[in-house]
């Protein structure tokens, strides 16, 4: 299966199990794998038969920056569950990093990584 990817998509967002973190905010990284057929769009030439980036990455940014969840486990699956939603994909790899979380150690960040599917 082909694949379009966004790799580290960047976004302050309101996501934490803790207070300060719902309060202050952070930064995320989000970066997908999208699975779809892109023969038709590249024998043509036309947007039309592909997915537009764009749209995507407005589509996470709101997930991102409009909502407000507790973990990124539950972001993640919301960003893949919108994106099979509203756009002609069979699978999504959804990779949703944190690099400032505030938990004490030493690490260059924490984050989940999902792929979900049509079938």
């Amino acid at each position: 299966m082909d694949k379009i990817f966004f790799k580290q998509m960047y976004f302050y967002g309101y996501h934490g199990a803790y207070p300060e973190e719902n309060r202050l905010g952070q930064r995320f990284y989000v970066d997908l794998e999208l699975g779809l057929d892109l023969r038709p769009s590249a024998l043509t030439d036309d947007l039309n038969k592909t997915v537009n980036y764009a749209e995507v990455y407005g589509a996470v940014r709101k997930e991102v920056e409009e909502t407000q969840v507790q973990l990124v486990e539950t972001l993640a699956e919301r960003i893949a569950d919108r994106l099979l939603q509203d756009f002609p994909i069979e699978q999504v790899l959804v990779r949703v990093t944190k690099p400032d979380p505030p938990i004490p150690g030493h690490y260059q960040a924490v984050g989940v990584e999902i792929f979900r599917s049509r079938a």
